[in-house]
Parts: C-alpha cells; structure tokens; sequence
C-alpha cells in the first residue's frame, strides 16, 4: 500500500486553504506518514510569536493531528527535509506531500502536491 509523507509546509497550507487532506489521502487510497519532527516544528510554530495566520493554522493542524489516526516516524537525518528525502527515497511505496520546490526536486518518486488551491494531485 502506499503512503504519504507529510511536510510541515504542506500540512499548513492544506489547513489555510480548508483542504480536508486526511480525507483527500484515504481516499486515494494511501496511509499517512508523519516524521516526529514535522510534528514538533509545527507546536513550534503555534507557540511562536509569528504572524497571527501562521499560529492559527499551526494550532488548527495540531487539533486536525490529535483527532486523526497517522503513522509517527523518526529520521535519521537533520534538517527535516533532508531526513524526508533519504526516507522516501530508500522507500520506494512513499510518496512525499510537499511544497517545497528544493525538496522536490531531490525526491525520485512521486510527489503529492496541492493543485488549483483546492486539489490534491500525485505526480
């Protein structure tokens, strides 16, 4: 079965833009992956002092997570996004949600994107 490996960017601009991704990704058929340190970066941000939309979101997704059944995993590597590449890439039935164009382009496999601000898409 596939899986899908969410990025911190991906999960707050899926809760900015009321994309209901939990739901999208069942439905496609993949179980959701989750690194520890997404999760963390994203109580950093709800605790932050950062713009007021950035804190809102960070701690709508948080709730979203607690509510949501998702697989935790740890990387090997820091910074996240190279761990996230390393993992998708010894694991060929990962497919990496992001937004991150840098992040992207050092993937091989597919990729899940958001599409038209409303859509999910693997490509």
């Amino acid at each position: 079965m596939k899986q899908a490996l969410l990025d911190t960017n991906f999960i707050l601009t899926c809760v900015r833009q009321k994309i209901d991704f939990f739901e999208d990704i069942k439905f496609m058929g993949m179980k959701i992956i989750i690194p520890i340190p997404v999760i963390e970066e994203i109580k950093r941000v709800a605790s932050s002092k950062q713009k007021a939309h950035s804190k809102d979101a960070a701690e709508l997704a948080l709730r979203i997570l607690e509510k949501n059944n998702f697989k935790k995993i740890k990387l090997d590597k820091k910074p996240v996004d190279n761990g996230i590449k390393d993992f998708a890439n010894k694991n060929k039935n990962v497919i990496v949600a992001t937004l991150d164009r840098e992040l992207k382009n050092k993937i091989k496999g597919n990729k899940l994107v958001i599409r038209g601000k409303k859509t999910l898409e693997v490509m």
